[in-house]
């Protein structure tokens, strides 16, 4: 754990808020902040939030023991933030601005299997 205390809470439901979160993840120490990220747009939750603890030792507990458990009828996701597994670059793809959202140029893109299926967004092709 890093010297922040800082969580990635993932595959929240879109009714999960900052109330719901700071209920949940109190038990474990005094938190120092919630962020539930909302879509700039609709204001919508997109499913993630950040949740920091004052204390690293606070956030190690909370993480061993909220990942995996359901909160809002949804199995949660909790990893220390920064480390997100396989997306440790930052995100889905690259790219560069000017690039459509799904394709072009520099449109760097991601893999989903779906059903045993699988199929690729961004780079151009699509099978």
């Amino acid at each position: 754990m890093s010297q922040e205390g800082k969580l990635f809470v993932g595959s929240l439901s879109y009714d999960t808020d900052e109330d719901s979160l700071t209920l949940a993840f109190s038990k474990f120490g005094s938190i120092a902040q919630v962020d539930v990220v909302r879509d700039k747009e609709t204001g919508r939750s997109r499913g993630f939030a950040f949740v920091k603890y004052d204390n690293v030792e606070d956030a190690s507990k909370a993480m061993e023991a909220m990942d995996g458990t359901r909160l809002d009828g949804r199995s949660i996701r909790v990893d220390e933030a920064g480390k997100g597994g396989s997306r440790s670059s930052g995100g889905f793809g690259g790219g560069s601005r000017g690039a459509s959202r799904f394709g072009g140029r520099g449109g760097g893109g991601y893999d989903r299997n779906y059903g045993g299926q699988q199929r690729s967004y961004g780079g151009g092709s699509y099978d």
